[in-house]
């Protein structure tokens, strides 16, 4: 969800407004996926690198995610949408961690949409996490696969990635779900993430069902 800051800018507007109204929008797009029958969905939030920014620049965006979580929890529940966090969550504020908590446990037997919300996360890191737990559990490395190695990231029990879309048109992952996308095929929309909209998904999702994933292999033309 790239270009909040950007959006902001451009407006004459403080950063941390940019990230609010992206953070609205997060819900739109969300619940047109329900409609779409799209099993999951994961939207990079704050990354590890993002403890850079400005200090009042987290605070606002910690505190935009709470009342999001907040003001949307009941309808949340109510659609089937099942809260997922990839990150290393420990690291955040107390009262972000209870909120998000509160969410998934909310939300834990839901099943229509998987909403994986990726929180001081970072693929590098997630896979040294997940190294780490597989010392920490004793697991025989000689058994270890790419299926099973899947057991120990963030994203257990969550599909690979199919599609990955990228707003504000810079054209690189920055260190997001670096296992998971081996095999996505890739977008990169030049609008500002506030300013993405249902119509915009629409257009980035007929550009992906009209590729033709191979997965190492051939297509039928060859």
């Amino acid at each position: 969800m790239d270009g909040n800051g950007r959006w902001a800018k451009s407006r004459h507007l403080p950063r941390h407004l940019g990230h609010k109204k992206g953070i609205k929008n997060i819900i739109k797009i969300l619940y047109e996926c329900l409609k779409l029958d799209i099993f999951c969905v994961s939207f990079y939030c704050f990354s590890t690198e993002n403890w850079n920014r400005p200090q009042d620049e987290i605070d606002h965006l910690f505190n935009y995610l709470e009342i999001f979580f907040k003001e949307n929890i009941r309808e949340l529940q109510e659609k089937g949408v099942k809260i997922h966090v990839s990150g290393d969550i420990s690291k955040l504020p107390v009262s972000t961690k209870k909120t998000i908590f509160d969410a998934k446990e909310a939300t834990k037997n839901c099943s229509n949409l998987i909403f994986n919300i990726c929180l001081n996360y970072g693929g590098r890191d997630e896979i040294i996490r997940a190294i780490k737990k597989i010392e920490e559990e004793k697991f025989d490395v000689k058994k270890l696969n790419e299926e099973n190695f899947k057991l120990f990231l963030d994203t257990k029990g969550l599909p690979d990635v199919d599609l990955l879309i990228r707003t504000s048109g810079e054209e690189r992952i920055s260190n997001f779900l670096l296992y998971e996308l081996a095999y996505a095929e890739f977008i990169f929309n030049e609008l500002y993430w506030p300013q993405y909209t249902i119509k915009a998904f629409h257009e980035d999702l007929k550009i992906y069902y009209k590729r033709t994933r191979r997965f190492g292999g051939l297509s039928d033309g060859n």
